[in-house]
C-alpha cells in the first residue's frame, strides 16, 4: 500500500539538496517557498512541509516548471486542489508544484478551452450563465479541470430522466499535455484512455495543460434546477462532509458489492484511530476531526483493509494516492 510514497508522479526517486539551487535557478522566486506546509493546500488538511513548494500561473509555466524538475533531476509532484490524496507527516522531498493555471475562454461554436488548474466550481457558474450545457452534472464535486480528466470525473446522477453514472470524458474534445518524452502536444480522447477512475494519466508520466471540452446549448434554468438537485443529494448523503476535512472516497469500487457496504457491515462506522475517524454517514470516508495525522489514516486504512479481508474475504484496493514520506 505505497501508493506513491518517496515517488513523483513521474516515479522519480528523492532527490539531494544539492540540486535544489540549481532548480530555483530556473524558477521564478516570487513564488517560490521552501520548507512550505502542504497540509492546508489539501482537502484533508494534513501533511508535513515540501521542501520546495512552486506556484504554477500559467499552462506555460506549468509545463516550465515540470521540464525544469525534469532537467535537475529533482523529484516533483503537481498539486491541484488536494483532493484524493494523503500527504505523508514528513511533508515530500522535492518540488511540489502547485497548478493555479486558471485561464479559460468560451467560444460561440460550444468549445471551451480552460488550463488545467481551473477550478470546477469556477468554471460551472460561468458555463451556465452562458448558456452552454455539459458541466453542470459535476458541481459540488472538489476537482481542478487537470484534476477532472486524471480521474475521468464522474457522478450518479439522481435525476430519473439522468439515472446513471455520468463522465467527464462524455464532454472532453481534446487535451493539451506535457508528455512523458517532454514534447507538448494536442491529443484527442482515444489518447487519454478513459476507464472508471482511471486515465492514460494514471500510467505514463504525462501533464494536463489544458482542456477543451465541446458543450451543447441548454436552458439555464434547466441546468439551474439540476445543480441544486445534485448539490441537495450529495449534502444528504454527505453532511458530515460540511464539517470535517476529508479526502473523498478512500476505497475503490468493488462491482455489485461496494467497499463502504463491507465497512459498514463490519459495524466500524464511527471507528476512531487517533484523530481519523470512519465517517458515521459513509464507511468508505474518513474524516479529520482536527489534529489527524497521516499515520492515523493509514492505521485505520489497514485495520478496514485486514478486517474485510479476514472476515468478508474481499481485498480493498486504496483510491487516494499517498504523496511523500510517512
Amino acid at each position: 500500500m505505497t501508493g506513491l510514497d518517496n515517488m513523483t508522479s513521474d516515479g522519480a526517486a528523492p532527490t539531494e539538496n544539492y540540486a535544489y539551487e540549481d532548480l530555483a535557478a530556473l524558477l521564478d522566486p516570487s513564488r517560490l517557498l521552501r520548507d512550505e506546509p502542504i497540509a492546508p493546500y489539501t482537502t484533508f488538511r494534513i501533511g508535513g512541509p515540501a521542501d520546495l513548494f512552486y506556484s504554477a500561473d500559467s499552462a506555460d509555466d506549468l509545463a516550465n516548471a515540470i521540464t525544469a524538475a525534469r532537467r535537475t533531476r529533482v523529484a516533483f509532484f503537481v498539486l491541484g486542489l488536494g483532493a484524493n490524496i494523503l500527504v505523508g507527516d514528513r511533508g515530500f522531498r522535492g518540488l511540489v508544484i502547485r497548478n493555479r493555471a486558471r485561464s479559460f475562454e468560451f467560444h460561440d461554436d460550444g468549445h471551451l478551452h480552460a488550463e488545467s488548474g481551473v477550478v470546477m466550481a469556477d468554471l460551472i457558474p460561468q458555463a451556465v450563465e452562458r448558456g452552454w450545457s455539459g458541466l453542470e452534472h459535476y458541481v459540488g464535486i472538489p476537482s481542478t479541470v487537470g484534476g477532472a480528466v486524471w480521474q475521468n470525473l464522474h457522478f450518479l446522477s439522481p435525476a430519473p430522466e439522468r439515472n446513471r453514472t455520468m463522465f467527464i470524458a462524455e464532454v472532453v474534445d481534446s487535451c493539451d499535455i506535457l508528455s512523458a518524452e517532454g514534447d507538448r502536444r494536442t491529443v484527442g480522447t482515444d489518447y487519454l484512455q478513459f476507464g472508471y477512475d482511471d486515465s492514460v494519466f494514471h500510467h505514463r508520466a504525462d501533464y494536463a495543460l489544458a482542456v477543451t471540452f465541446q458543450l451543447d446549448k441548454g436552458d439555464p434554468a434547466a441546468m439551474h434546477r439540476i445543480i441544486q438537485e445534485n448539490l441537495s443529494w450529495r449534502g444528504a448523503r454527505h453532511p458530515w462532509l460540511q464539517f470535517h476535512p476529508s479526502a473523498g472516497s478512500i476505497f475503490r469500487k468493488i462491482e455489485g458489492v461496494g467497499a463502504g457496504r463491507l465497512i459498514d457491515q463490519l459495524g466500524m462506522k464511527g471507528y476512531r484511530i487517533g484523530g481519523a475517524q470512519i465517517s458515521h454517514i459513509h464507511a468508505n470516508i474518513m474524516v479529520n476531526l482536527g489534529g489527524a495525522t497521516a499515520r492515523d489514516v493509514r492505521e485505520l486504512i489497514a485495520l478496514a483493509q485486514r478486517r474485510v479481508r479476514d472476515e468478508l474475504g474481499h481485498e480493498l484496493t486504496p483510491e487516494i494516492a499517498f504523496v511523500g514520506e510517512f
